[in-house]
């Protein structure tokens, strides 16, 4: 569960913005950050247990970093501290928006940015008392951006948190210029981001095991509105909404990610049609690869939930290998759009589809 701090509080977006942001921003640019505090999803504890379960050999003796997590209402800084011993962690560090009262789990209208450090059970009752964490006031407002939050993350391992979807790209760039081992929650379409496409080619970033489908329960403040379906409100009037397509992004590596995806069926050109704008066939379901193409093929973005590095290669996406349409067919016989693959249809249009990853086999 984490929320970017700089965002959560009443007093305004302009207070949180830093001064240089602020000369920086232009209006259009303020009305999407506030927009953002659509973003301000808290993590089930469960969904964190069972994705860090596969990772438990990379924390020992490191330094973890929530730098979007609020500690009076964030599950990662729950499980990490309680978890801390078990670990066999070195420090625990988080930042966010936060008064230094001595009950950390406190409600509170402080504007004052702080962050905290965590360093172990001290009196050896197995739980992380408020006098064992250390508050420290920040200058600053506590945005990751910010240049104390940065000198936080240079002193990290690895960062663990649920980043704004909003600004995932940012937020990923960051991560990958201080060289930072992470593991984050992000929407499932940043995958086709150029940003994150481009590591995930190279073989720099991954899907986590734990989500493979579906939806995600998330808590939300108490003044987010529930208009969308699939939310609730439990016993103590707390407030849930599912959110569709959540994936855990990261590059720490676990032995699942190297089992070899089972292949069953076989190449018929009648089943596994060739794109019109691009040399490659079109298998709309992972399942359902052939086990007896040598050629490229293109699959849905949700490849990536059973992808094998040893067992297949990444050469591109659709919106970067595909031709122009306007090249191939006349004007009015395919669907306007950004560049996607193509597939001609019986009556002699063309079919637009969504965005695909182009795959190889790689030779045994």
């Amino acid at each position: 569960m984490a929320k970017w701090c700089v965002i959560v509080y009443p007093y305004g977006i302009e207070k949180a913005l830093t001064p240089y942001m602020i000369q920086k921003t232009k209006n259009s640019d303020l009305r999407s950050a506030k927009s953002s505090k659509k973003d301000e999803f808290y993590t089930q504890l469960s969904d964190i247990e069972k994705e860090l379960k596969h990772y438990k050999s990379h924390f020992k003796g490191k330094v973890v970093y929530c730098n979007c997590d609020d500690p009076r209402v964030s599950n990662f800084f729950h499980f990490f501290s309680y978890n801390f011993e078990k670990l066999g962690l070195k420090k625990l560090i988080a930042t966010c928006y936060k008064s230094q009262s001595r009950d950390l789990f406190s409600k509170n209208n402080s504007e004052k940015a702080v962050f905290l450090e965590y360093l172990g059970d001290k009196n050896r009752n197995n739980i992380p008392d408020p006098s064992e964490i250390e508050v420290k006031e920040l200058k600053g407002d506590g945005d990751f951006r910010s240049e104390e939050s940065i000198g936080l993350l240079k002193q990290a391992d690895i960062v663990v948190t649920n980043p704004p979807f909003s600004l995932f790209r940012e937020y990923i760039a960051q991560l990958v210029e201080y060289d930072k081992q992470f593991l984050i929650i992000g929407n499932v379409n940043a995958i086709t981001y150029k940003e994150v496409f481009v590591l995930i080619q190279s073989n720099k970033l991954w899907l986590g095991p734990s989500i493979r489908s579906g939806d995600r329960e998330f808590g939300v403040p108490d003044d987010y509105p529930l208009n969308a379906a699939g939310h609730r409100i439990d016993d103590e009037g707390k407030k849930y909404i599912r959110v569709k397509g959540v994936r855990w992004f990261t590059n720490l590596d676990f032995k699942e990610r190297h089992e070899e995806m089972i292949l069953y069926k076989k190449y018929s050109p009648e089943e596994f049609p060739t794109y019109a704008n691009y040399d490659a066939i079109e298998v709309s379901k992972t399942k359902e690869i052939p086990m007896d193409y040598e050629g490229e093929m293109g699959v849905p973005i949700t490849f990536l939930d059973k992808y094998n590095p040893e067992q297949f290669e990444i050469v591109g996406s659709s919106r970067t290998l595909g031709k122009k349409m306007s090249e191939i067919a006349e004007k009015g016989s395919y669907s306007q759009g950004g560049p996607r693959f193509y597939i001609k249809s019986s009556d002699g249009t063309y079919q637009r589809l969504y965005d695909r990853i182009v795959i190889r086999r790689k030779q045994k």
